[in-house]
C-alpha cells in the first residue's frame, strides 16, 4: 500500500503491473482555480475494467478528479490520457500540448453520473436516454427507443418509460441517469457521490444497482463515495485523498482495515468505521 511518502500511483501503474495501457491516466496533473491550487502533481492510472473508489473529506478535490477525466475541467499542468491518447488539452514544461482532434470520439467512451440527476425536465424518462443515442450515435428515433427500452429493463425502470422527471422519486431519477450514461456502452464509468441526494432506502437500491453492473459489465469504474461498506465490496483499489493529493492507495482490505497514514486513520475513525 502506498502513502504520501511514495510516488502516488507508481507501483500500481497499469503499464507496469499488467502490460496493458491504462483506460485513463492523470499524469503529473495539477489544477488551479484562480490562486487556489485544488490538485497538486497527481499521478493516477486506472486499469481496463478496474473498479477504483475515491474517498476523502469534503473539499479534497475528489469531484475535480472526475471532472478532469470527463474533460469538464482542463489541467493547469500535466495531462489526462485515455487509452494512451491525450484527452483534451495538456501542459508540459509550461507549454500547452496541442488539443487532440479526436477528443469527442474519445470522450464518447466515458460515461458520468452526477450527484444531481441533471435530467431534462421537459423530456420523458426514456426520451432523456434516447437523446444521447440520437445526437451522439445518430440513431433513428425507433432504434434509440428500442435500445433505451432494453437499458431501462436492465436498471429496473421498464414501467416508467413515459414518466417525466418530476413524477419520479430521487432513486428513480438516478436510475434514469445511470441508464443514460450506460446506453452508449462506455469503456469507463464515473460516479460522483450518486447517493448524496437520496433517501436511505434509495441509497441502498442505487448502490446495489452499481454493484450488480460492476459484476455484469466489463468496464472500468471510478466511484467517489462516502459509503465505506460499498467501497469494500466493489473496489479493486481505494484511493484516499486530502487537500488535493493522494495520501494513501491500496486494496480495500488494506486501506480500510489497516491504513498506515495518520490522516487516513483519522478520517476513517471520524466515520466510526474502525
Amino acid at each position: 500500500m502506498l502513502t504520501a511518502d511514495t510516488k502516488p500511483d507508481k507501483a500500481f501503474d497499469a503499464r507496469i503491473t499488467t502490460g496493458e495501457t491504462p483506460v485513463i491516466s492523470l499524469v503529473n496533473v495539477s489544477k488551479s482555480f484562480g490562486s487556489f491550487r485544488a490538485i497538486e502533481d497527481m499521478n493516477l492510472s486506472i486499469r481496463p475494467q478496474e473498479k477504483v473508489v475515491i474517498i476523502g473529506p469534503s473539499g479534497s478535490a475528489k469531484t475535480t478528479v472526475l471532472r478532469l477525466m470527463m474533460t469538464l475541467e482542463t489541467p493547469t499542468d500535466g495531462r489526462v490520457e485515455f487509452e494512451g491518447q491525450l484527452l483534451g488539452c495538456g501542459w508540459k514544461d509550461g507549454k500547452a500540448i496541442a488539443k487532440n482532434p479526436d477528443i469527442r470520439k474519445l470522450r464518447s467512451n466515458i460515461g458520468m453520473v452526477f450527484q444531481q440527476f441533471n435530467l431534462f425536465p421537459h423530456l420523458t424518462a426514456i426520451e432523456n436516454v434516447m437523446e444521447s443515442l440520437i445526437y451522439n450515435q445518430k440513431k433513428t428515433k425507433d432504434e434509440a427507443y428500442r435500445i433505451a427500452e432494453e437499458m431501462f429493463a436492465r436498471v429496473g425502470m421498464q414501467l416508467k418509460n413515459d414518466s417525466y422527471p418530476a413524477q419520479l422519486s430521487g432513486g428513480q431519477q438516478q436510475r434514469v441517469a445511470v441508464a443514460r450514461a450506460l446506453v452508449l456502452h462506455p469503456t469507463l464509468m464515473l460516479f460522483d457521490e450518486v447517493t448524496s441526494a437520496l433517501d436511505p432506502e434509495s441509497v441502498g437500491e442505487i448502490l446495489r444497482l452499481i454493484r450488480d453492473l460492476a459484476k455484469e459489465i466489463n468496464m472500468g469504474m471510478v466511484i467517489v463515495t462516502h459509503e465505506m461498506d460499498f467501497a469494500r465490496k466493489i473496489a479493486d483499489r481505494v484511493v484516499f485523498m486530502d487537500q488535493g493529493k493522494i495520501v494513501e492507495i491500496g486494496p480495500p482490505e488494506d486501506l480500510l482495515d489497516n491504513p498506515t497514514n495518520p490522516r487516513t486513520i483519522k478520517f476513517l475513525n471520524a466515520l466510526a468505521y474502525r
